[in-house]
């Protein structure tokens, strides 16, 4: 079974540490076998979630957009910065709009989280706050995460890992989230 991943980084920055994180992983789940659709998050552009608009207006495009793509896929990998030691707003809204559409789209799906950041911890922080609403909206978190830190001086030019070990780690866990979100959606399917 091939598995269908949606991968974003929930960053805006042009720049971002976490796109050029989403970028290698990709790179890694696509050798892997993965079939991958990788998105820009401003692809995604939404208003706060307000309850009257969705009422008046219904659900706004970069909504039904980002919900239309997780609908196609079997799983998520999520780079995602950390803001005061907690999710990025403009992800946390991404969720709240997500999850006002019926069927919700990210139930029974799988996913792996990676942050990097410049800090010595690399995002981890952010990683468990962000588990709470994808729990919450149905979604399978894989247990490990990765955490890039000095994320700075962590890319070579053409956007690779400089440590070789650092890359290891990842392609390791990638392979094994992998293993592991196959088996997810066999189950999901029937199979």
């Amino acid at each position: 079974m091939t598995l269908k991943l949606f991968a974003m980084a929930a960053s805006l920055r042009q720049a971002s540490f976490n796109k050029k994180l989403l970028t290698v992983a990709v790179g890694m789940a696509r050798a892997a076998g993965a079939e991958v659709d990788h998105a820009d998050f401003r692809e995604f552009d939404m208003p706060l979630y307000d309850a009257d608009l969705q009422a008046s207006s219904g659900l706004p495009k970069g909504a039904v957009e980002l919900i239309r793509r997780t609908a196609l896929a079997d799983g998520l990998l999520i780079a995602s910065p950390e803001y005061n030691y907690s999710l990025p707003g403009t992800l946390k809204n991404a969720i709240d709009w997500v999850s006002r559409s019926r069927p919700v789209p990210t139930r029974g799906k799988s996913a792996l989280l990676m942050a990097a950041s410049n800090g010595r911890y690399g995002g981890i922080r952010g990683l468990w706050q962000l588990r709470i609403p994808l729990e919450g909206i149905g979604v399978f978190v894989y247990p490990d995460m990765f955490a890039l830190s000095e994320a700075g001086t962590a890319f070579t030019e053409d956007g690779s890992l400089k440590d070789p070990v650092v890359a290891e780690r990842l392609r390791g866990l990638i392979g094994r989230y992998l293993e592991a979100g196959a088996a997810l959606a066999r189950l999901g399917k029937g199979d």
